[in-house]
């Protein structure tokens, strides 16, 4: 079962590096967008320092979502789809590792990135350490939950509106505790409490996700 999770794994990498444009877009439009509000604020410190946790969880948000239509829409142009509906591995396993390879080429890059973007909102080192570990505890969860809206709206003609308007409400909670813990560590409460909830909410998202995709995929293919 696990090879093929990694044969999906390799084969949704390769073609996301065929097709760098579509990495470099997400990409720039999280820079972009964190880059423009201190252009636009004014050159505040503690204003940046305020607004820097919300800033940067919208921004990943959106830009989370860019890619969300071309999840599984490629596989259900080309017949793929089919043939992992078919398979005798799990689809959850299936849907997992196109989860995982979406992640690693639009998550993790936001990640790795936001320590420097952080330094135009005055950020200190103790709350870059927890915006860096928010945005990799909380990233996950939006793929995981973003994947159920990509397979609702697969095949549907203004799909990509569907999809942030399916999968916005159920990013709320991520937003919330994501944001929370950096702004709680910049207030020197403590982000533990959010981290935690962060967490879990990543769990739940880890089993649940997979196989409410996969029935959303059945059906979308019906």
């Amino acid at each position: 079962m696990f090879s093929a999770f990694f044969t999906i794994l390799r084969r949704d990498l390769l073609l996301a590096m065929r097709r760098r444009s579509d990495v470099f877009t997400t990409l720039f439009f999280f820079v972009i967008v964190v880059s423009l509000f201190p252009l636009g604020i004014g050159p505040e410190l503690e204003t940046l320092r305020l607004i820097a946790p919300g800033v940067f969880w919208v921004a990943a948000l959106l830009a989370s979502m860019l890619a969300l239509e071309k999840l599984f829409l490629v596989d259900y142009q080309d017949g793929a789809l089919e043939q992992m509906l078919l398979a005798p591995q799990p689809l959850s396993l299936l849907v997992l590792g196109k989860v995982a390879a979406h992640w690693l080429i639009t998550g993790l890059p936001l990640v790795l990135l936001s320590p420097l973007l952080g330094l135009q909102y005055d950020l200190p080192g103790e709350t870059i350490g927890v915006l860096l570990l928010t945005l990799l505890l909380g990233t996950p969860a939006l793929s995981l939950i973003g994947a159920i809206g990509a397979a609702l709206t697969l095949g549907l003609r203004g799909g990509g509106v569907l999809v942030s308007l399916l999968v916005l409400p159920l990013y709320i909670p991520v937003l919330i505790f994501g944001a929370g813990a950096v702004e709680a560590e910049a207030s020197g409460l403590g982000g533990i409490g959010h981290l935690t909830l962060l967490g879990a909410i990543g769990l739940a998202a880890l089993v649940a996700a997979p196989l409410a995709t996969s029935a959303a995929l059945r059906v979308s293919a019906e």
